[in-house]
């Protein structure tokens, strides 16, 4: 069950009964959210509770049964993935390339790109083969990549899982520093300190259903419930990730 109605403003995002089957394996059963705008969602559960499948019909790219909605058709919207992938290009032309795929006028792209890599600290890097970076390098260029087209929403799966701690808390900040500046954010991942410190709300998923749906607050408070809460304390048996 769902524990949180998300306000009355109309959402960027609005699923509704969406179901997803991989042959005999049910992912979905029937989930209904919404995202507002502003909102910061964590999205938690032990492997194969459904997260990553969630935020690929968040996003749009995953056929499903039930309806998705977008505020209007004019919502844009990125994706940034746990291993990013990256061209073998300059770092600045992977920005460009991006702009490009996402239409963006050509007399806006050095621009775009120069402010992108400001943005994640990359400034002096835009002539370096993107494939020559850091782990945590990549994931900034990446960051950069989706920043630059400007998206109301961006979608996260595990975006610092394979970083070193270090690397880390720099893409924790720059997400921190995007939410701050109002982009709306959706990020599956298995770090509950990160989802603590980050997000403004949590949805946990269990078996393919939502169970809890809750400001961050209340969540790791007394909110969690019996499942929940075994997952927090890492007592939840993991199954295969779907």
């Amino acid at each position: 069950m769902r524990d949180l109605a998300s306000g009355s403003a109309r959402p960027l995002v609005c699923l509704r009964d969406a179901s997803v089957r991989f042959g005999s394996v049910q992912a979905l059963r029937k989930v209904s959210v919404d995202v507002q705008r502003g909102d910061f969602i964590a999205l938690v559960g032990p492997n194969g509770s459904g997260k990553t499948t969630l935020l690929r019909v968040l996003h749009g790219m995953l056929g499903h049964e039930g309806t998705r909605e977008l505020a209007d058709t004019s919502v844009v919207q990125a994706m940034v993935y746990q291993r990013p992938f990256v061209m073998r290009l300059s770092v600045a032309n992977n920005l460009r390339l991006a702009l490009w795929l996402a239409r963006v006028p050509r007399g806006e792209w050095a621009g775009r790109a120069a402010l992108a890599l400001r943005r994640v600290g990359m400034s002096e890097l835009g002539e370096r083969p993107a494939r020559a970076l850091s782990g945590g390098q990549q994931q900034r260029l990446a960051l950069a990549r989706a920043w630059a087209i400007q998206p109301q929403i961006l979608f996260l799966d595990e975006p610092t899982a394979s970083l070193d701690p270090t690397a880390k808390k720099e893409v924790e900040a720059l997400l921190a520093g995007f939410a701050a500046d109002g982009m709306t954010l959706v990020m599956s991942t298995h770090n509950l300190g990160q989802a603590k410190r980050l997000a403004r709300r949590v949805v946990y998923l269990d078996q393919g259903e939502i169970q809890r749906d809750l400001p961050t607050g209340a969540f790791f408070g007394d909110g969690a419930g019996a499942r929940a809460d075994q997952f927090l304390k890492g007592e939840m048996a993991w199954q295969l990730e779907s």
